[in-house]
């Protein structure tokens, strides 16, 4: 049997995101709307099928929180969202953090 081509792999990716709803702008809505988030980036790093996503959230939510309270917030926030893909890598910012990292 021979591998599958990439018109074949880009079709399969995009049934996969159209079953499973999750795109970057609905995650960049959900975390903006749930964790009152000042900067939200979504990143698909699946190729487009909504498979895994990388993420700069910048939240006041954030200010006291370790890394770990930071995380569960988000995860708790996109409960449903997490179950539907394999792979979500947030990166929490207090909006002071994300100036300071802005300026560098």
């Amino acid at each position: 049997m021979d591998a599958p081509s990439a018109a074949e792999t880009d079709t399969q990716a995009e049934a996969v995101a159209s079953t499973s709803g999750i795109t970057t702008a609905s995650l960049q809505q959900t975390l903006t709307e749930k964790l009152e988030a000042k900067h939200v980036d979504v990143e698909d790093m699946s190729g487009g099928c909504g498979q895994a996503f990388n993420a700069i959230i910048v939240s006041a939510l954030f200010e006291k929180k370790n890394s770990l309270a930071r995380h569960r917030l988000v995860n708790s926030a996109l409960r449903e969202e997490i179950a539907a893909i394999h792979a979500w890598t947030p990166k929490c910012m207090t909006p002071e953090e994300w100036e300071k990292k802005q300026a560098q």
